[in-house]
């Protein structure tokens, strides 16, 4: 009975799956059209998914900036042209692979500079401690007076 029951299920799942995918019906004039376009369907990301490029997302947004893409790679526009676009209109987040510089340079130096800071904490830290020393402290008269006391007390009573 069990064993119908996950059957059943399987043959569900493989009957769906199919509609888990993206299926482009794009035509494109030369295969080097389709080249860049599935190049730069993977170099984009989907603004709605965060983690999901637009080649793989169903999301509504990321079918309109597929034909989107379809549409300037058919009309000339360069891989950097296109980029360009989007970035201006969505932001730097569209891109997988920000460029170098503005922010993106500041995410890049933050680590390295924050490393910078905490070993120059850790070295004026450990030059504190190693100026301290416990063996040539000086007493006050009163604190000397009173370790004499404590000595001689330990000394008569051993």
């Amino acid at each position: 009975m069990m064993t119908w029951a996950r059957f059943a299920f399987f043959l569900t799942l493989c009957a769906a799956s199919p509609a888990w995918c993206v299926i482009e019906t794009y035509q494109f004039d030369a295969p080097e059209l389709e080249q860049r376009y599935y190049t730069l369907s993977q170099e984009l990301r989907c603004p709605k998914c965060q983690n999901q490029n637009i080649a793989d997302s169903n999301a509504p947004i990321s079918q309109d900036l597929r034909k989107l893409l379809h549409q300037q790679l058919q009309a000339g526009a360069s891989d950097e042209e296109i980029l360009d676009y989007m970035v201006a209109r969505y932001g730097e987040f569209v891109r997988y692979r920000p460029r170098f510089g503005g922010v993106s340079l500041l995410l890049w130096a933050a680590p390295a500079f924050l490393l910078l800071v905490g070993m120059v904490i850790m070295l004026l830290v450990l030059r504190s401690r190693k100026g301290v020393d416990v063996a040539s402290a000086t007493l006050g008269a009163d604190e000397q007076a009173r370790l004499d006391q404590l000595l001689e007390k330990a000394e008569r009573d051993s």
